[in-house]
């Protein structure tokens, strides 16, 4: 089981952390910094798998960020790093060419892949479409959310509503169709018996005195 995941830049800023077992931020800090060094003080063409204290580390370069990974001495490194990899492709495909700037001004969305991505240190979806799916619905109810925020009542049930969202969009569908299904069936009728137009218009059942 991964432990934990570190994005840092060349720098040695922290971009992003998710930490999957119970730690004082006292350690988190320390094995942040630790790790910092470590890995930026290799050389590029040095291995991307390292053990440290009880731990095996994952890491990959890409562009200006640093992926880091700590993993079970029994975990697969290659399993890791295609983790990794799978992740920068979710960032990719979201942001489109992924780049430091995209996930500092943009974290949670960064911390919002990895959960739907990672759970509890495992992965819990590998298909790209339907780890992008559920971000692109939550983006439709956070749109949503944001539209109805005059309205704290309405705001708030449509945040409890997530899972029924497709099927409030149906059934306001549904009804949208049923309203022009009515209109057009009244506008063929009016077609096929002009003769209620004209006795609707002379008003008096066209009935000589």
């Amino acid at each position: 089981m991964m432990q934990f995941m570190l994005l840092f830049s060349r720098q040695g800023k922290l971009r992003l952390q998710k930490w999957y077992v119970p730690l004082s931020d006292k350690e988190k800090k320390k094995i942040t910094r630790e790790l910092v060094q470590t890995v930026l003080a290799r050389k590029p063409k040095m291995c991307s798998f390292l053990e440290w204290r009880d731990l095996k580390i994952v890491y990959k370069r890409y562009a200006s960020l640093y992926f880091c990974c700590a993993i079970e001495d029994q975990d697969n490194e290659l399993i890791t790093l295609e983790i990794i990899h799978r992740y920068v492709e979710l960032l990719d495909k979201y942001f489109g060419s992924v780049c430091e700037l995209d996930i500092i001004f943009n974290f949670e969305k960064a911390y919002f892949i990895l959960d739907e991505f990672l759970l509890g240190g495992e992965a819990q979806e590998t298909s790209k479409k339907n780890v992008l799916k559920a971000i692109e619905q939550a983006d439709l109810l956070q749109e949503l959310c944001a539209f109805l925020s005059p309205s704290p009542v309405m705001s708030t049930l449509m945040c409890l509503c997530t899972d029924w969202l497709p099927s409030l969009l149906l059934l306001l569908l549904l009804l949208l169709l049923s309203t022009l299904h009515a209109e057009l069936l009244s506008a063929w009728h009016l077609f096929l018996c002009p003769e209620h137009l004209t006795l609707s218009l002379f008003g008096g059942g066209g009935q000589s005195t």
